[in-house]
């Protein structure tokens, strides 16, 4: 299991961007949002490509608060590893990272809200669980 992480230096003024302009409340909102939105691309990441650890420190507790096994499982079921492995903290690091960014380019080219652009995100990944 993992205690904390840090997010790339980067990322560290995107936490706080999207958190003022998605008028989120609690910084580890949007990186609990940027975990999943990362995590639903289906993409593999390399742990070689892992970024700097220079940004915005969470511990697991507040990131994840009780849901903690949930999102380690998600991690644990996306790279077929056991709940053990020493590589899921960064794992976890690197898919807030990515979906940090993924976010913040696609919030950047929208002309919608906050809410709306959620609310479209949300709506989006919904219809593709009824398609499949």
């Amino acid at each position: 299991m993992f205690s904390n992480i840090k997010t790339s230096k980067h990322n560290k003024d995107i936490v706080q961007e999207l958190t003022r302009r998605l008028n989120l409340g609690a910084e580890n909102v949007i990186a609990r949002i940027a975990f999943a939105y990362s995590l639903s691309k289906e993409k593999q990441l390399d742990l070689k490509q892992i970024q700097d650890a220079q940004g915005k420190e969470y511990t697991a507790r507040i990131l994840f608060g009780e849901h903690l096994p949930y999102y380690v499982a998600m991690i644990c079921v996306h790279y077929d590893i056991y709940k053990d492995n020493k590589d899921i903290g960064r794992y976890v690091k690197m898919h807030v990272d990515d979906g940090l960014e993924l976010i913040h380019k696609e919030f950047a080219r929208s002309n919608l809200s906050g809410m709306e652009f959620l609310i479209q995100k949300i709506e989006g990944g919904l219809k593709k669980l009824t398609i499949e």
